[in-house]
């Protein structure tokens, strides 16, 4: 092959990844790149752990499931965290790059700030993302409470495991990402087209001053509402509103910057990308090997973002102050919920839900009535 053949594949490849990492599976893209490069990409930075299937809690009858073995499922979290925090003295300390829970690939302690499965037809190509309200009611291990609280008790492996019992799934491997990651890669795209209304603005920017703040760089203000360029700051205040139409909008926000930044990555060179993931690969934890990397590449011409979607079912879910537990999305029917899941996800009809799932469907119904 001609060095130009060459250098055409390599970055129809490095899109491919890109188109990865705007689903937040930013360890694909990052892994790949340091090793073609002859680099080690745990001390360049990128964090690969294993997760135990054993403790991932997979249902025999999901595992079973033949309509959901042409699928490749994969949880994307977003962790807001800081660099740093004051521990309970009031001492300032270091909490990336180089510490325990980093090391861990886990990052216990933190609540997961985003969810969102992405699974990907291997057959075709398609990928469909649905977010998972963070707020959303499930069984999170030893308690029933926001779900967003199984990454922090138990990190990666405890939050796929929630999704794994109360969703009927088989997510054997996850992503997660700081919004550092978020901010520098769409930087070094050079930003991402966005429709701001007015009501977004005052939030966007409160929420830019203090990512900014926490950043230690200057935050520039979105000075007008309208259909515009957002740095990555900006961008990424963009996706923690949740004051106008709450976390439901929210997560479409999310989802609206996902698909910007697929836009812009398709039209950069590969010297972009490649100063993109020398930015963004020490905020990245993954638990994707090279062999599924590999299974990854088959479809590289096809992959692209095809549908999207919240859960649960906004006519089949209520937000209810539950005492203790706080304000929570209440699935209203958590079996109908996982039924829908199927036929979006695996286009599955008329899906048996496990014991698992109706008996927890039951217990939210019984438990959330009291509210």
């Amino acid at each position: 092959m001609s060095r130009n053949g060459k250098r055409k594949s390599t970055t129809k490849i490095i899109i491919f990844m890109v188109e990865l990492i705007v689903v937040a599976l930013l360890g694909v893209a990052c892994y790949v790149v340091v090793r073609a490069f002859g680099t080690d990409p745990e001390k360049e930075g990128v964090t690969v752990v294993k997760l135990q299937e054993e403790k991932l809690e997979i249902a025999e009858e999901v595992k079973e499931n033949e309509t959901m073995k042409g699928y490749m499922n994969v949880a994307l979290f977003g962790v807001d965290i800081s660099r740093e925090k004051k521990n309970d003295s009031g001492t300032t300390v270091s909490l990336l790059p180089a510490n325990d829970l980093r090391k861990s690939g886990l990052l216990k302690g933190f609540r997961s700030d985003t969810i969102m499965i992405a699974s990907i037809n291997m057959d075709t190509g398609d990928i469909k993302l649905v977010s998972v309200f963070r707020d959303t009611f499930l069984n999170t291990g030893d308690t029933y409470s926001k779900c967003n609280a199984a990454y922090s008790k138990g990190g990666a492996e405890a939050a796929v495991k929630m999704l794994n019992t109360n969703l009927d799934l088989n997510i054997e491997n996850f992503v997660t990402v700081s919004y550092w990651a978020l901010v520098g890669l769409i930087d070094e795209l050079g930003g991402v087209e966005i429709e701001v209304d007015s009501k977004e603005l005052v939030h966007l920017n409160n929420y830019g001053i203090c990512i900014g703040q926490t950043m230690d760089k200057t935050y520039k203000k979105v000075a007008s509402p309208g259909y515009q360029r957002l740095n990555g700051m900006q961008a990424a205040a963009y996706c923690r509103i949740r004051y106008v139409g709450n976390d439901f909008a929210r997560t479409a926000r999310q989802r609206e910057v996902i698909k910007a930044i697929e836009t812009e990555a398709k039209k950069a060179d590969l010297n972009t990308l490649l100063d993109a993931f020398n930015v963004v690969q020490s905020d990245i934890y993954t638990s994707l090997q090279t062999d599924t990397i590999t299974s990854l590449i088959g479809q590289i011409a096809n992959y692209r973002i095809v549908d999207e979607g919240g859960f649960p079912l906004e006519d089949n879910l209520s937000v209810k102050n539950m005492g203790a537990k706080g304000s929570c999305v209440v699935p209203e029917d958590l079996e109908t919920n996982v039924k829908w899941l199927h036929k979006f996800l695996f286009d599955e009809q008329d899906y048996n839900c496990t014991n698992t799932v109706k008996e927890a469907s039951k217990y939210i119904k019984n438990y959330s009535s009291k509210y």
